[in-house]
């Protein structure tokens, strides 16, 4: 099972670790940096903050004056130890650590109150896996990051090239392919946007979709598949579902797959019209009126 709570460390110092048996001093803590006087006084802080604004503009305060008194009290801050010290992540799988930390912009020591949530939301959903995160503040020191990364479904055939698509039809950029080979290939211009329905479409019929290799968008309307035993299905603009269904009733009776089959054309209401490879040996006629062989 994946990690999903992790604590990216913000330098590479290690605390050594005690001789076994040695007894430990109880270390005492002043009273100013308890984390009740801390967390009372960020609250503190912060509320200053808050009414600076408005307090600065009763006064007639200008704005160079205004960021002085709003960095005077960050300094003032630091020295009660609300500082950066901790990065807490949920959620990271693909993102990787040294990435996050950059987008993030974040430094041990750094005022916490000073630090632009804003800015780094904007660097962090830019990663290729992040689809949103949250950044909260844990006082005294520490920022809680909250990943929901993109869960590929697909792969786009755009031409020639392939790319991930996720849940949403966005591309994850400079993502490896490999691990993703079996994964099914969607081609037309309209396809990221679409595959999600098309999905949806063939989880009604668990057995014929783990045949689908690719799917292809005709015309901004509809569907042909590209079943793995090389028979192209195609799907009608309307009543897809009822169609798949028929399909599947189709194959349980006659085994079509099986058979030297080119094209399944399931376009024709309550028909499924059946196209033999031209090199197909002749075989007895397949079952169920109306089908061309």
């Amino acid at each position: 099972m994946k990690k999903l709570l992790s604590r990216l460390t913000l330098d590479e110092d290690v605390e050594m670790p005690s001789l076994p048996g040695t007894p430990k001093r109880k270390r005492v803590v002043p009273l100013w940096r308890r984390p009740q006087t801390l967390f009372l006084s960020a609250v503190v802080v912060l509320a200053l903050l808050g009414s600076a604004g408005t307090w600065a503009h009763k006064k007639g305060w200008s704005e160079e004056a205004l960021n002085t008194a709003k960095w005077t009290v960050i300094k003032t801050s630091t020295e009660f130890g609300l500082t950066l010290q901790d990065v807490l992540v949920t959620g990271r799988v693909k993102t990787k650590r040294e990435d996050l930390l950059t987008a993030l912009g974040v430094a041990r020591g750094a005022p916490i109150l000073a630090y632009d949530f804003t800015s780094a939301k904007m660097r962090v959903e830019e990663l290729p896996w992040v689809q949103h995160v949250r950044i909260e503040r844990l006082l005294p020191d520490t920022l809680a990051v909250h990943l929901v990364e993109r869960q590929p479904i697909a792969l786009w055939q755009n031409k020639g090239d392939f790319t991930l698509i996720d849940e949403e039809g966005e591309v994850i950029s400079n993502a490896p392919l490999a691990q993703y080979s079996k994964l099914i290939q969607v081609v037309g211009d309209d396809a990221p946007d679409r595959v999600g329905g098309l999905l949806e479409l063939l989880e009604t019929q668990p057995d014929l979709k783990i045949q689908v290799m690719a799917a292809v968008r005709v015309g901004g309307r509809r569907w042909d598949l590209h079943l793995a035993g090389g028979i192209d299905v195609r799907l009608p603009e309307d009543g897809a579902p009822e169609a798949l269904a028929r399909l599947v009733a189709f194959e349980t009776e006659s085994g079509v797959f099986e058979r030297d089959v080119k094209v399944l054309d399931l376009r024709i209401p309550d028909r499924v019209i059946v196209r033999r490879s031209p090199q197909a040996k002749r075989k007895p006629a397949l079952p169920t009126p109306g089908q061309e062989t």
